[in-house]
């Protein structure tokens, strides 16, 4: 006697559905025909109401609500099915509800007892369209009810067949109702958890792009600073590089934003020699960036971006030697090295990149116990 209909609709925290967009959700528009089903058992109540012995007209009017009561608990099952948020669904459970129960008591004027036979609907219709703990109440008065009523009128023992079918669809809405409920909240908590992981990955990406290009933009600066008064010609082609570096850093942080920025490591081969040279940092860099397995060259792409643009800001080095491997990556330099130097942002994100991609990153000694080396292994 389960109504997935309103069940779908069950989420108190359901967000209103864009307008004009149809729902991806089979249930929300048929469902409702579960509960649907379960109509063919208003064959009992009506045969009852039938040969009711009482006058013709009684009986006839007997049928007649008892039809209405299907009427009435399809229509809410539909109109639930259909319902834009939680709130509407609970309107629609108590309107539907309450002339559910009016009827079941009209009912019973005519069929007396067996108007009990109705009770099975109301349980299931109230444990999918009503708030959860009222509905569990309800659920639980109702086969309270199947017992008491009979015993109370004496006719326990002809009603003892039916009070264990009361109980099982007691039981069994309560549990999917109560299943329902809690996998609403997980897939609430996973929705929040997958939106912060984005904002962080943003975040990270933004991080990693206006840190490296305000860098390189810084040095050529610098240079060009420099150079103005002694050589203007290479001052003037490094402003126009200056111009065309910014230019770039733009459109990566609107492909950023946008979730279409991927960094290539042949670019970033080529960024980090100009951003070394730049410096007066002598650069030694591979030639064929193909060694790295293809699996893990967007996350060595952007750890080398990040470490060199460290190697710039932070060491003070004259040399920088960046290594690759199928699964490897290694830059090392002979800086001031990291002792007493705190993890920033950018490393912070890095090493959580490499650990997304199931590899680690450490941060230690250059060669010889002088400078920084990072060393990524996939």
């Amino acid at each position: 006697m389960t109504g997935p209909g309103p069940a779908s609709a069950t989420p108190e925290t359901t967000a209103d559905p864009a307008p004009g967009v149809a729902p991806s959700d089979p249930w929300e528009r048929f469902g409702w025909l579960m509960g649907a089903i379960w109509i063919v058992f208003l064959v009992f109540p009506i045969g009852a109401a039938a040969t009711a012995d009482t006058d013709p007209v009684w009986r006839g009017v007997g049928v007649a609500v008892v039809v209405a009561f299907g009427v009435v608990y399809l229509w809410g099952l539909a109109r639930s099915s259909r319902a834009d948020d939680w709130a509407e669904v609970v309107r629609v459970g108590w309107t539907h509800l309450g002339t559910m129960v009016a009827l079941q008591l009209l009912a019973s004027l005519v069929i007396g007892m067996h108007a009990l036979y109705l009770l099975p609907f109301v349980i299931s219709f109230a444990s999918f369209t009503l708030p959860l703990r009222v509905a569990l109440s309800l659920n639980g008065a109702g086969v309270l009810s199947a017992v008491a009523i009979p015993w109370a009128a004496g006719q326990l023992s002809e009603m003892r067949h039916f009070i264990p079918i009361v109980a099982l669809v007691g039981i069994s809405t309560g549990l999917i109702r109560v299943i329902n409920q809690r996998q609403v909240e997980h897939r609430a908590v996973a929705e929040d958890l997958a939106l912060v992981a984005e904002r962080e990955r943003v975040a990270r990406d933004v991080h990693d792009v206006i840190g490296h290009s305000l860098t390189v933009v810084t040095v050529k600066a610098e240079l060009a600073e420099r150079l103005v008064d002694t050589d203007p010609a290479r001052a003037k082609a490094e402003l126009a590089e200056i111009r065309s570096l910014s230019r770039e850093a733009l459109a990566e942080i609107r492909a950023t934003v946008a979730g279409l920025r991927v960094a290539r490591l042949s670019d970033e081969l080529a960024s980090a020699e100009r951003a070394l040279s730049g410096a007066g940092i002598e650069a030694e860099l591979p030639d064929d960036p193909a060694v790295v397995d293809p699996r893990h060259r967007i996350v060595v792409a952007w750890v080398l971006r990040e470490a060199v643009t460290n190697v710039v800001r932070h060491s003070g080095a004259s040399r920088c030697v960046v290594e690759l491997g199928s699964n490897l990556l290694r830059v090392t330099d002979d800086g001031t090295g990291v002792a007493g130097r705190r993890e920033g942002n950018g490393l912070r994100g890095a090493r959580e990149r490499v650990a997304a991609a199931g590899g680690t990153l450490t941060v230690g000694e250059g060669p010889e116990g002088r400078g920084t080396a990072v060393e990524v292994r996939l």
